[in-house]
């Protein structure tokens, strides 16, 4: 008889035996850096020279659908239908890389070359993200080698613009809506927090951006001697319009930017989180913001307000004038608790109250916003998917209500209407957007028994 343990003995095989890595050096060769114009022959040749012929191995069906926005990248979507009564899970992973800079690698590595240092394996795309769709490929190989059939329906989608925002992706489930069709998501990709456990990430927090300006319509900064003290500052406006948004210790003051009610299930979830500290980074100050609120609750699940960059006169060359004209690019931080709409009114009204009207709330800054999303802890999906972990590893996971980074999480909710859950399978450490990108050989270990077991387990139930 067919047996999980043996089928998740044959997952980790693949990477004991240097199978995973032999499979993840031909996909890291590919230079799919979506960032680039000229390299879009590589985002085809990706999906059509390696995850075409990979995924036909494995007995699926696939489709590669052309990006409706000009210049992106394809999408492939492969389909393994076994029974139309069987629950179907859509799977993801991205084949697009952010640009390398080959002459910032150290010790001569090739960022197109996966190098194995111990325990470490170096390459652009090692853990972002091909390096963790190949993991899952692999643990679906395990199972069907094992049982001879998953036992489930399995899609499996790459894109190659996950770096650059996933444009086109949004329109493509619009127009195929039975091909990404699915009961549940389960995606792989991101770092996890702990060395000690596994993640399950249920979502992210939006991002809301703006610029605060003062503009006085004054022709330029004035004679300091002259007009100090006479004329209105635009830093000083500034300032104290910024000042009454938080304490000096960053707590919000806008109280409509801020949860009303945060469910019982992501309390409970980021109270349990184990993480762990990562070198070189400081440590959390308990007194900043909210100090009622551990660290992960606000980071998972509460809204923080930041202000990236500010300016009045140049800082780099200041001369004695008082400033015409300050301006501070802000960002919010915020969970499904609060709509993405509240923020920017919400602001207004606030600024008015302090007698700040004439400070200006610019939101066309040439940022994106991205939105907010979660799956709820208890979701019936998710507990499947943490028992299945329980059973492999016999320790839980940590269950994240969001991630502290952005993904496209709430695409997928809308389009598909489904449970979204990510399984990571790198850590903060990874480099993954800089020079000497890794990853470490026991979390993908690691990674690829868990994700043997959720098949199994998929297929049992």
């Amino acid at each position: 008889m067919p047996d999980r343990a043996r089928a998740i003995a044959r997952a980790e095989a693949f990477v004991d035996d240097g199978r995973f890595v032999s499979d993840l050096a031909d996909r890291v060769a590919v230079p799919t850096e979506s960032q680039v114009a000229a390299q879009f022959d590589q985002l085809v040749r990706y999906q059509r020279d390696l995850m075409g012929p990979a995924f036909a191995a494995l007995g699926f069906d696939h489709v590669t659908l052309d990006n409706p926005v000009p210049g992106r990248g394809p999408v492939l979507v492969a389909n393994r239908s076994e029974d139309p009564a069987l629950p179907t899970v859509l799977l993801y992973g991205h084949g697009d890389v952010v640009r390398s800079v080959a002459s910032e690698w150290e010790n001569g590595r090739d960022p197109y070359c996966v190098t194995r240092e111990g325990d470490r394996l170096y390459g652009r795309g090692v853990v972002d993200n091909k390096g963790q769709h190949t993991l899952a490929m692999l643990a679906l190989e395990a199972v069907l080698a094992e049982r001879g059939r998953l036992g489930f329906n399995a899609k499996f989608m790459i894109e190659t613009g996950e770096e650059q925002g996933s444009p086109g992706l949004d329109a493509l489930m619009v127009r195929h809506p039975a091909v990404f069709a699915a009961d549940a998501f389960l995606g792989f990709d991101g770092p996890r927090k702990s060395f000690r456990r596994l993640d399950l990430n249920l979502g992210c927090r939006g991002g809301v951006f703006f610029s605060l300006v003062v503009d006085l319509k004054r022709p330029g900064g004035l004679h300091s001697g002259h007009f100090g003290g006479v004329l209105p500052d635009a830093a000083i406006i500034l300032a104290q319009a910024l000042a009454t948004i938080t304490t000096p210790k960053g707590r919000i003051l806008v109280e409509d930017w801020l949860p009303k009610h945060v469910p019982n299930s992501v309390r409970a979830a980021c109270h349990d989180i184990i993480a762990d500290p990562v070198d070189g980074m400081p440590q959390p100050d308990p007194e900043w913001g909210f100090a009622e609120l551990t660290e992960h609750e606000k980071v998972l699940a509460w809204t923080s307000f930041i202000i990236l960059a500010m300016s009045a006169g140049n800082p780099d060359n200041p001369v004695n004038a008082v400033p015409s004209y300050a301006k501070a690019t802000c960002q919010i931080r915020h969970t499904v608790d609060v709509p993405a709409a509240v923020f920017v009114p919400a602001l207004r009204k606030h600024l008015d109250a302090h007698g700040f009207a004439h400070v200006a709330i610019d939101t066309n800054i040439g940022r994106d916003q991205f939105l907010a999303s979660r799956t709820d802890p208890d979701n019936p999906w998710v507990q499947r998917f943490r028992r299945s972990i329980v059973a492999t590893h016999g320790q839980e996971p940590n269950i994240l209500p969001s991630s502290s980074g952005s993904n496209p999480s709430e695409m997928f909710k809308v389009r598909l209407g489904v449970p979204v859950v990510w399984l990571p399978s790198s850590y903060a450490g990874c480099n993954q957007h800089g020079a000497n990108e890794h990853g470490l050989i026991p979390l993908f270990r690691e990674g690829i028994a868990s994700a043997a077991g959720i098949f199994w387990d998929l297929g049992a139930d």
